[in-house]
């Protein structure tokens, strides 16, 4: 993911708006390689100390960076104003979301363990299916709001993928998902390629007229 992070970067081309999302693969790939280091803790291949500090990395960059990240850049690359305005409620929801799941981390407990294919993480959340929804909704939701159609169908794979996801396991969501990322990653590198608006403004309802000019 670090070449595809490269790649990304590489087709900025002077959209300074477009840094945040940019940047993502990059911070994905890091995060990939962080879980390595949790892995290794876990199998006694590392000390443990170093296991534990990858752990924190690692789910601070998922519980409380990427709710607000996502949504952020979303918004920054947005080609008016009213599609900023329509994405600033999943910006703010996000930053909700990322506040709840930094605290309920700094209050622990906060462990993890091996799975057969993934690492199951803990933070001791309550109502955890209502505040993992409402993550989903902030980072999902900004996907498919945006002016960007191919954004919009990335934001509907992701949902897709949630789904999938939680339907496989509970505990092994946050791994599973950071793995997916990889995909994630690849779509965002074909946006800074090949990228363009759908619309500009949000979806209104707008009266059609006859030839005369008379509204129908």
């Amino acid at each position: 993911m670090t070449a595809i992070g490269i790649d990304a970067y590489r087709h900025l081309n002077g959209r300074n708006n477009h840094l945040l999302l940019a940047t993502m693969p990059l911070l994905l790939g890091a995060h990939q390689l962080d879980e390595s280091l949790v892995w290794w803790g876990l199998q006694g291949h590392i000390p443990h100390s170093i296991g534990r500090v990858a752990m924190w990395i690692y789910l601070v960059i998922a519980m409380v960076v990427v709710p607000i990240l996502v949504p952020l850049s979303i918004w920054r690359i947005q080609p008016t104003r009213m599609r900023r305005w329509l994405i600033a409620p999943f910006l703010t929801l996000g930053v909700v979301v990322a506040s709840i799941l930094l605290w309920t981390m700094l209050h622990g407990p906060v462990t993890v363990r091996l799975g057969a294919y993934h690492l199951g993480y803990s933070i001791g959340l309550h109502n955890g299916i209502l505040i993992i929804g409402l993550y989903v909704v902030a980072t999902c939701g900004s996907l498919l709001c945006s002016g960007y159609k191919d954004i919009v169908i990335f934001g509907l794979a992701n949902v897709v993928a949630v789904v999938i996801l939680a339907r496989l396991t509970a505990d092994g969501f946050a791994s599973l998902w950071c793995a997916y990322a990889a995909l994630a990653s690849g779509a965002i590198s074909l946006h800074m390629r090949f990228g363009k608006t759908h619309r500009a403004e949000p979806y209104v309802f707008e009266p059609s007229r006859d030839r005369a000019g008379a509204i129908r």
